[in-house]
């Protein structure tokens, strides 16, 4: 590789230049334009949406073990065996959600 030292730096874009000179200022944070030793906090949204997760969660019905568990025993066995119309059924049921069936 052969490096050519008549050659100039290149000018940066106006965009990238304003931002280059904006990072290379000591104790300025990218887009931020508060005073030097200001603290600053951004809050999301974040808690909201945890709070309606949690919400939708307390809303499932509890889950039975006991019946997890003998499904569990009879598709090891092989005694499950549901027919297409069941298992088309329950797949078409739970992509739907209930709000649209009604």
């Amino acid at each position: 590789m052969r490096i050519d030292s008549s050659h100039g730096a290149q000018a940066l874009p106006e965009s990238q230049a304003a931002n280059s000179a904006a990072s290379s200022k000591p104790g300025a944070a990218a887009g931020a334009s508060s005073a030097l030793g200001e603290d600053q906090a951004q809050l999301s949204g974040a808690h909201v949406q945890i709070q309606a997760l949690v919400g939708q969660a307390l809303q499932l019905p509890e889950i039975r073990q006991e019946r997890v568990q003998a499904l569990r025993q009879a598709v090891a066995s092989g005694k499950y065996q549901p027919s297409p119309q069941e298992v088309a059924g329950a797949l078409l049921s739970n992509a739907i959600p209930a709000q649209l069936a009604a």
